[in-house]
């Protein structure tokens, strides 16, 4: 087994491998950013380097500087999370070549895989059928045109290197097909570093449904059991659960024996997802993420393993300690993600922010796996999870009362969070009687007046000192205990372990204020990726006039009025912060 482990992540995730490593007597190495020198990761890790930078494209997806920390630190071996490099199989041939092990499956699996076009081609040879598509890479929004004309829409396009919704776009008709292409390429390169892009039909009311798999490298393939994640808006996922609810158990088990199939027809090693498309009685294959999945604890729950060992084990080179008969499925789970978003009555606007308060619940069948603590802060630069938080039951019903237990006790102040969506959703009757599909969130569920909450505890805080200081000594980080006067920090004496806390302000008031009177400004601090209007336009209400990008989400921000653009106060790559006023527009009379 391994001796010491370098974690390539950030936040939840990065905590979720350190406290496994923890357990199984690992020593961890952590990475950082200028804007996670604090976090939480870091504080809990044996070692931290820095990257230096703020964008994940100036630290955790700069390959020169994660293998030059993989040297310095000695790692024997690298476990990537999801996202970022997760998926790169250049970067674990890099990692092989240094004599590392990469905690994932081998660069050919990745290549195969991680290229959802040639997953299709791999898939189909093993005689597991997916969506209708075309695998040629898209070069022209004609292409799109052409494809819709002859097949019919909605149209997906969807990156080539990508998952997890980032860099999907659905276009519903001709006109569309431009702006679509051009935004989903935009997200795949900032997201996944490769803007290329491919098409499939749109199936308008399926459900999603994925099987978690874990291959060792003595043979042997073993599926635990299924997810459904459904509940989604903008194509990412807000609930999953575990097993699939309401298939028969021939269809799951048909749905097992094929992401088996898939896995072994690319020598599939170490943890995996193949996903699928349910529908009608049949099932279509969509794509498999070489990773860890941010839903396997869902998974967990019920199967009684844990996957973060079993990656670890099967990495360093042991065999998988039991068989696909061995399997048990017990109970039921369901899986929360706690983003830093407001619902906003259905626009799920991102929330980026200090957290003043964190209280999590706790109680028989309740897990959380957060990445955060009262007084982090959230960036816009990175994807805006909180955290997870998991129930189990001994049936579904009970399962989704407990989560809703749950959610009611959790609180989170300083920003808006989807809890109030969460809740939506388990207690309407569609996904009860397990009658939602992936659309339903935004096509059915009403959200009128569910906001984030009210952030509190952001205005006036008093920011406080901890009685020890982060050093970088040659890029590495060290905690050191030092002794701060009292006349540095006032009569009260810090609390022990308490971090700083900057002073903020409550975001959003300006944007409310300047609602519809020509002002235009953006909802939340982000960076302008496209100015879509110029001085002199015309625009009606409701018309885009700036794309702003945030946590990794593109958001149109619109018209307010109708009217003419009189003034055009940012450019493209702009940083700008929530209130800001973007366009101004001169009502029409």
């Amino acid at each position: 087994m391994f001796t010491k482990v370098l974690i390539a992540n950030r936040g939840e995730i990065a905590v979720r491998v350190i406290r496994a490593c923890r357990e199984m007597g690992i020593s961890t190495v952590a990475v950082y950013s200028d804007l996670d020198r604090d976090a939480l990761h870091v504080r809990l890790a044996d070692e931290a380097y820095a990257l230096g930078g703020q964008t994940a494209a100036e630290s955790y997806i700069d390959a020169a500087k994660l293998l030059d920390v993989i040297a310095r630190s000695g790692a024997e071996a690298v476990h990537p999370g999801y996202g970022f490099f997760s998926e790169n199989s250049d970067f674990a041939k890099s990692i092989t070549e240094m004599g590392v092990t990469f905690i994932g499956p081998g660069p050919e699996a990745i290549d195969v895989m991680g290229d959802k076009i040639s997953a299709r081609h791999a898939a189909e040879r093993v005689g597991v059928s997916g969506v209708p598509g075309t695998t040629d890479i898209l070069t022209d929004p004609q292409q799109v045109v052409e494809f819709g004309d002859r097949f019919g829409y909605p149209v997906a396009i969807k990156a080539a290197y990508g998952g997890g919704g980032r860099g999907m776009k659905v276009v519903h008709s001709a006109d569309e097909a431009a702006a679509a292409l051009e935004s989903a390429q935009r997200e795949a390169l900032a997201y996944f570093g490769r803007d290329e892009c491919y098409m499939e039909r749109y199936l308008t009311k399926p459900r999603h449904v994925e099987v978690q798999l874990i291959a060792d490298t003595h043979g042997n393939c073993v599926y635990l059991g299924t997810r459904d994640c459904s509940a989604q808006r903008r194509h990412q996922k807000l609930i999953e659960e575990a097993p699939a609810p309401g298939i028969p158990q021939e269809i799951l088990t048909a749905m097992g024996e094929a992401a088996v199939q898939v896995a072994r027809g690319c020598d599939y090693v170490n943890a995996g997802t193949v996903e699928f498309l349910y529908s009608d009685g049949d099932f279509y294959y969509l794509e498999m993420n070489t990773r860890l999945q941010v839903e396997h604890p869902v998974t967990e729950l019920v199967t009684g393993t844990d996957l973060v060992e079993l990656q670890l084990r099967v990495a360093a080179g042991e065999p998988l300690p039991f068989t696909q008969d061995d399997v048990r499925i017990d109970g039921h789970a369901i899986e929360c993600r706690i983003n830093a978003e407001d619902p906003a009555g259905g626009q799920f606007l991102p929330s980026p922010g200090p957290i003043s308060s964190l209280h999590v619940p706790s109680g028989f069948g309740t897990r959380w796996d957060g990445g955060y603590e009262s007084g982090d802060e959230i960036s816009q630069y990175y994807d805006n999870l909180v955290g997870k938080l998991c129930v189990w039951g001994r049936d579904r019903d009970v399962a989704i009362a407990r989560m809703i237990r749950a959610l009611e006790e959790m609180r989170v102040e300083g920003i808006a969070t989807v809890i109030d969506a969460d809740l939506a959703i388990l207690r309407h009757t569609d996904f009860q009687a397990i009658e939602h599909s992936t659309k339903w969130v935004e096509e059915v569920l009403d959200l009128t007046g569910v906001g984030g909450g009210t952030p509190a505890g952001g205005d006036g805080a008093e920011p406080t000192v901890e009685r020890s200081v982060d050093v970088e000594v040659n890029g590495r980080r060290f905690a050191v205990k030092v002794f701060v006067p009292e006349s540095q920090v006032g009569a009260a004496a810090p609390t022990a372990g308490a971090k700083p806390r900057p002073k903020r302000g409550r975001s959003g008031s300006s944007a409310a204020a300047a609602a519809g009177t020509g002002q235009v400004t953006v909802p939340m601090q982000g960076t302008i990726v496209k100015v879509l209007v110029a001085e002199g336009d015309e625009v009606a209400v409701g018309d885009p006039l700036v794309v702003l990008e945030a946590m990794k989400m593109e958001n149109n921000v619109a018209a307010d009025v109708a009217g003419t653009v009189a003034e055009v106060r940012v450019g493209t790559g702009d940083s700008v912060a929530a209130g800001d006023v973007v366009v101004v527009l001169t009502p029409a009379d």
